[in-house]
């Protein structure tokens, strides 16, 4: 991966933009994750000796890009932890999708189940089984260029696959989703889910923090660039 792009840091974070097809940690793969590219720009830039410290906060899905925040201390790491258990931390994603939601603002609430096997969650309006989970969105359209639909959303929960799947659920698969709907994929294998901010109180600082990442650049999100040029 070249160029990575920091957003924030500072002793306690470090904020980055995720390219889409970028694991955020390791998994059975192998590819090597934002998570290390992390840990040598830290030791790089500080000079710091041996193994460096970085918890994980959070995930994106692997085909999704924009704002990751890893934490550089250990009591970071559990006081973010605890401000996303608590939902506290406002998070902000764009996503182009297939079709003009209807309406064209709401709140989503759905119960979500996983096929870990197949990596598949399942969206229901009425729980399919005990170990669904309850997941809740607001969303609006904010542009629209010809047939693309530029959606915020806010989700209020943090269920595997959730923008992805709720979204489908109301007939508006994201851009090159093809797991959940989308007729074709995009050629690098992305989706257009993008995670636009996170804004949440600093854990050690006490001040407000809000991390922005612009959107990858392809032709896509190049048709809605003026909103945020």
């Amino acid at each position: 991966m070249e160029g990575l792009k920091v957003l924030f840091e500072d002793n306690h974070l470090i904020a980055v933009s995720k390219p889409a097809g970028v694991l955020v940690q390791a998994d059975d793969t192998e590819d090597r994750p934002l998570s290390d590219y992390v840990k040598f720009y830290i030791k790089e830039r500080y000079n710091k000796p041996g193994d460096v410290f970085l918890g994980t906060i959070h995930r994106l899905d692997r085909p999704v890009s924009g704002v990751t925040i890893f934490a550089r201390t250990s009591k970071a790491l559990t006081r973010m932890n605890k401000l996303f258990q608590q939902r506290e931390v406002q998070k902000t994603y764009w996503a182009v999708t297939k079709e003009r939601p209807e309406p064209l603002e709401g709140h989503l609430v759905h119960y979500i189940d996983k096929d870990r096997q197949r990596n598949v969650a399942h969206a229901s309006i009425r729980p399919r089984h005990k170990d669904a989970k309850k997941a809740e969105l607001d969303y609006r359209l904010i542009a629209e260029v010809g047939d693309q639909y530029l959606v915020e959303v806010n989700p209020k929960t943090g269920r595997p696959h959730q923008i992805r799947v709720q979204l489908a659920r109301i007939g508006c698969p994201i851009r090159g989703d093809v797991k959940y709907g989308y007729p074709r994929p995009n050629q690098f294998g992305n989706i257009h889910l993008h995670s636009r901010s996170l804004s949440f109180i600093h854990p050690v600082k006490k001040e407000p923090v809000t991390i922005q990442a612009d959107p990858p650049e392809d032709e896509v999100w190049s048709l809605f660039s003026q909103i945020w040029e």
